[in-house]
């Protein structure tokens, strides 16, 4: 391959997409519109929703420019300081099966939290947390305990969720959240199951056991496959 050859290969992947390093303003003089530019990363953010005295925050594929069927193997939501109206409340999630008709889809989980005073009330603990586990329920999963409501506090974190579209296996889900907790401590929780269903997953809804979430955002994202 000659160099000239090289130099143009290199900025484009292999699927023909123009990588952001292939153009500059000397090479294009204006571009108005790059839809089909390439970031190069594995992530590709599909949604982000900014929760305002919200009942809930949802996410359903074809509604709103969701996206959260077979497009990606892998989709991670992306929480950013949840901050709820009510004091000492948990953070919710949910799935649907029907379009986001019900958000009851069962599920098996188990759940374990480390967590540490900012006065030393009590002592730093990892513990496994049976309370907040389901065993084949279609109720709401807690992926945050207490969470506090002061002008300070606020919950961030992440969820996996892998292959929701799939018609042959259940669906596997994992969940890390760190917050301030409401009598100021710091919790660390992780919650990891699976969706006892073959059916595909196109909904998921997050949101507090009690008053709104009011204010946070939180992000959904196709992770591409390798």
């Amino acid at each position: 391959m000659g160099a000239i050859t090289r130099t143009v290969a290199n900025n484009f992947t292999t699927g023909g997409v123009i990588l952001p390093a292939g153009i500059n303003n000397a090479s294009v003089a204006s571009i108005s519109a790059l839809s089909q530019v390439s970031s190069g990363g594995a992530e590709v953010l599909i949604k982000t929703v900014t929760a305002s005295s919200s009942a809930n925050v949802s996410f359903v594929d074809g509604t709103s420019g969701v996206v959260l069927d077979n497009t990606y193997p892998v989709y991670k939501f992306e929480f950013i300081n949840v901050h709820p109206a009510d004091d000492r409340i948990n953070f919710l999630m949910n799935m649907s099966a029907d379009g986001g008709s019900n958000y009851n889809v069962t599920k098996t989980t188990n759940c374990s939290l480390t967590y540490h005073a900012e006065t030393e009330f009590v002592s730093t603990q990892f513990e496994y947390r049976a309370d907040l586990d389901l065993a084949q329920s279609t109720g709401e999963q807690n992926i945050g305990s207490g969470l506090g409501n002061g002008n300070d506090e606020s919950l961030s974190g992440h969820m996996f969720l892998f292959n929701p579209s799939g018609t042959t296996h259940v669906k596997q889900f994992m969940v890390v959240t760190q917050m301030l907790e409401g009598q100021d401590m710091s919790f660390n929780s992780y919650v990891g199951g699976y969706a006892n269903t073959t059916s595909a997953i196109d909904g998921v809804r997050f949101k507090m056991s009690s008053g709104n979430v009011d204010a946070g955002i939180i992000k959904l994202y196709g992770i591409k496959a390798s």
